[in-house]
């Protein structure tokens, strides 16, 4: 019984030991092939179980198997998966994951992708799977709320509506870039998120630099700059098919395809979508189709051309005007509430919508001139077509006394448009007293844009480019619908005498804006070690011309204006430094100039009031800022200040013959400082905590007094006194807080929890409006919390790999207002406000094969 008992004892141990001699440990780093930078988070799995880890923070990983010959799979988004056999313990060194798409390194390279531990300048990057998780319904901006600085809304509530705003500077002031192209409007410096709906679908990465960036082109950055990366060409031949269905009757479907990269160099992606809903909003119906192709062609060893196509065409009612917060409590639907839509004969009928279709095609040339030398060009070109709806007229769209009008179905109840039709029916030959018309907003953007990158020693890097743009905006009103009359009468166009006019018809203004832009930039980059050093200087001219074709006869000379020209420049410099492997340094400071708005020349909306000498805007910015980096645990804190010199402010009078007029006003500045604090935490494999505090304090920086206005004939009309100093800058959150949650609660299985908060947002306001010495502050709106909440299952199906994803925003049906302008007293009861959204769902699959 004893050698039994023993016997028994030694085969356990053998079998024991023969299991642990068969584990393995392997270790290894992973690093990306174009930054040689570490990659946190890659998934390392050992092939054919469920077991394994995620590189550390530094690109780390330590893998135990359950065999000691095993295949390890090392996968990442954006990356080719690698599969590497090993047998006992190994060290695998560092391991170069090279992207998944053809041609995405010369994109980020003039792109001017910000590198971390090395770019000196505060970023932040969110992925295409991450924002294939968080997105949803939300607008595409909303995808960057839990990023310091960042204040993103939904406006209004309308498909594609978003907005943001960056250290409490509008989209104006906000470069956007995508591919490295800049895609503000050529006349005000506006981003139309609505132009770009369906970009998420196609994006591989959306980096915000927060200040001045590191982009090389002269953009207006004041902000910051978003820059947004779309797919390339995806190596490996696959795709995807996908559905997702919402709340108020949000469906979308779509799919993607790729060849892969062919034998004879080709390789192509396409990728469609279709959207369509009722929208949360009231009378924001929508409907969208988006489409992506990417066609690429390798050409011998040292090119490549790249065929890039994208746009969405869509059609959304909007929620254009906000109301008092009684008017929404005193409404039935509360917050969904919108004053700007109804029926006509039985159809849903918009007053106020917005449609537009904006291709942006691009073809890149990438050149290896030699092994040190590279030359990317791109030449572009979008057109846009669309506009926004509204009405002309007499206004019968009102909410009347408290609620009640005979133009409008019940109390707060929508547009009774059938009542116009009838009246303008009668009206006979008399026309139609209201219309509904859409104010057009047409163009044609071309330009090129080239970077060349040297390397001129083992250190030290020359770039420098070209970026050239020609820009031609047609602005018209067209007549959409005669609410039942038989013709509209207008008196604008001085070229048709008969003025009355049809559907389809151009009325009350005609004009053409062209725009040039001729820039160039230049940067040197010093490496060695552990410091990075950059100076860039870019320079850039903008002309403006105006062509009006209602003010003026066609045979008048001053329907043409001449070029006016403005020359703007930007210096900027910054150097990072390498501590240790743990702790890094940066700082960076800039000066520049910013050329007028098209507005600010043009005054007055014609040929005759010409501000020729309008001023460039000055900008001065300096930042500095600390990092840590360690196996679990990352953090960022940075501090900045921007001064904001003669801020464009215009100022509306009226001339003594009773026609309006504008004037420029110099001498506006506003200070925006503050401090901003990020962290990524691992404490195990399946758990990442994230989290971000934002401090800003934005203010106008002093008061305008004395400003004299004069009329034509130089006459003194009045004198303008604005009292801003100390006020907040309004219309963004000052203090902004996040906590973030991604847990793997089972393999393939991950869990995420956002909760966002907002403090110190006051009410918009025109500068201007505070001319009276001791004007109230604006008003402050209530603080809010906001949870979101996101599961994503990952799992086999067949032969294919299939993910279903559930959303929840705003789990607490939180009540909140999220935008205002400043009403009489800077009190809550005068502000107009929206309203943000309740309660909202999402629920998705996703097929890949």
């Amino acid at each position: 019984m004893k050698n039994i008992t023993q016997n028994v004892f030694f085969a356990l141990i053998m079998v024991c030991s023969t299991i642990t001699f068969a584990q393995s440990i392997v270790t290894g780093t992973t690093l990306d092939p174009e930054s040689n930078m570490p990659l946190p988070g890659v998934n390392v799995v050992e092939k054919g179980t469920t077991n394994g880890v995620s590189t550390d923070f530094d690109g780390k990983f330590t893998l135990q198997t359950k065999t000691a010959d095993a295949v390890i799979v090392i996968s990442y988004i954006g990356y080719l998966s690698k599969e590497i056999t090993i047998s006992g313990d190994t060290d695998l060194g560092q391991i170069i994951l090279q992207p998944s798409e053809f041609g995405l390194d010369e994109v980020q390279i003039i792109a001017s992708v910000a590198v971390d531990r090395k770019t000196p300048v505060a970023v932040s990057t969110v992925r295409a799977d991450e924002i294939e998780l968080k997105l949803g319904t939300q607008e595409f901006p909303e995808v960057l709320k839990s990023t310091p600085g960042v204040y993103a809304t939904k406006s209004g509530g309308g498909f594609g509506d978003g907005r943001i705003n960056l250290r409490g500077f509008e989209s104006d002031n906000v470069a956007v870039l995508i591919n490295g192209v800049p895609v503000n409007d050529m006349e005000n410096g506006r981003v139309y998120w609505s132009n770009w709906a369906g970009l998420s679908d196609v994006t591989s990465s959306m980096q915000v630099q927060r200040g001045l960036g590191a982009a090389k082109v002269a953009v207006p950055s004041i902000g910051g700059t978003i820059n947004i990366i779309s797919k390339t060409t995806d190596i490996e031949a696959g795709g995807s098919v996908g559905a997702s269905v919402a709340n108020d009757g949000y469906l979308k479907y779509g799919a993607t395809y790729s060849t892969g990269l062919m034998e004879n160099g080709f390789a192509a992606t396409v990728s469609a979508s279709k959207t369509t809903g009722d929208g949360y909003v009231d009378g924001t119906e929508f409907d969208a189709v988006s489409y992506f192709v990417n066609v690429s062609k390798e050409i011998g060893d040292d090119h490549k051309l790249a065929f890039t196509a994208f746009g969405a065409k869509q059609r959304h009612g909007q929620r254009q005007n906000r109301q008092l917060i009684s008017t929404y409590r005193a409404s039935e639907r509360g917050k969904r509430f919108n004053a700007d839509w109804g029926y006509k004969n039985g159809q849903v009928t918009h007053q106020e919508d917005n449609f537009y279709h904006k291709p942006q095609i691009s073809l890149n040339h990438y050149w290896d001139i030699s092994d040190n030398t590279k030359l990317s060009t791109a030449v572009y070109a979008s057109f846009g077509s669309g506009g926004g709806g509204g009405y002309h007229g007499a206004n019968k769209f009102g909410l009347g006394e408290n609620g009640v009008s005979e133009y409008r179905d019940g109390l707060y109840g929508p547009i009774d448009f059938d009542k116009i039709v009838d009246e303008n029916e009668a009206r006979g030959a008399n026309g139609s007293e209201t219309i509904l018309r859409a104010s057009r907003n047409d163009h044609n953007w071309y330009g090129l844009l080239s970077t060349l990158h040297t390397e001129l020693s083992e250190n030290l890097v020359l770039i420098g480019g070209i970026d050239l743009r020609n820009y031609k905006g047609i602005h018209f009103t067209e007549l959409t619908d005669l609410l039942g009359g038989r013709y509209y009468a207008d008196d604008a166009d001085v070229n048709n005498p008969n003025g009355t006019y049809q559907v389809g018809d151009k009325y009350s203004y005609y004009n053409d804006g062209l725009v040039g832009w001729l820039g160039a930039f230049g940067q040197i980059e010093y490496s060695l070690d552990a410091l990075s050093v950059f100076a860039n200087v870019a320079a850039s001219n903008t002309s403006y011309k105006r062509i009006d074709y209602f003010n003026y006869l066609d045979s008048d000379p001053e329907q043409k204006t001449d070029w006016y020209n403005f020359f703007g420049y930007s210096a900027k410099g910054g150097a990072n430094f390498n501590i240790t492997d743990n702790h890094n340094v940066f700082a960076n400071i800039g000066y520049f100039e910013k050329a007028p708005g098209f507005d600010a020349v043009f005054l007055n909306f014609d040929n005759s009031h010409i501000n020729a000498d309008a001023e460039n805007q000055k900008i001065f910015s300096v930042e500095v800022g600390y990092g840590f980096r360690s196996e679990k645990f990352s953090a960022n804190v940075n501090l900045y200040r921007t001064q904001w010199k003669d801020r464009t402010e215009t100022y509306n009078f009226q001339q003594p013959d009773g026609t309006n007029s504008t004037a420029n006003i110099l001498g506006v500045n506003a200070l925006h400082q503050g401090i901003e604090l990020d962290f990524v935490y691992r404490p195990v494999e399946t758990l990442k905590l994230t989290g971000m505090a934002s401090f800003g304090d934005w203010r106008w920086d002093n008061n305008v007094l004395g400003v004299e206005i004069y009329d034509q004939d130089q006459e003194l009309i009045e004198t303008v006194d604005l009292y801003i100093e100390d006020l907040h800058v309004g219309d963004a959150a000052q203090t902004t807080l996040a906590l973030g949650l991604d847990y793997e609660i089972m393999a393939r299985t991950n869990i995420l929890l956002d909760y966002n908060y907002y403090d110190r947002l006051y009410a918009d306001f025109d500068p201007s409006d505070r001319g009276t010495e001791g004007a109230p502050d604006a008003w402050e709106l209530p603080a809010y919390g906001l949870f979101d909440a996101a599961i994503r299952h990952k799992f086999d199906f067949g032969p294919f790999e299939a993910e279903l994803t559930g959303r929840m925003n705003n789990v607490f049906n939180t009540e909140y207002v999220a935008e205002a302008l400043d009403g009489t007293g800077s009190v809550s009861s005068t502000a107009l406000v929206y309203y943000g959204f309740g309660r909202t769902f999402s629920i998705g699959a996703k097929l890949n094969f």
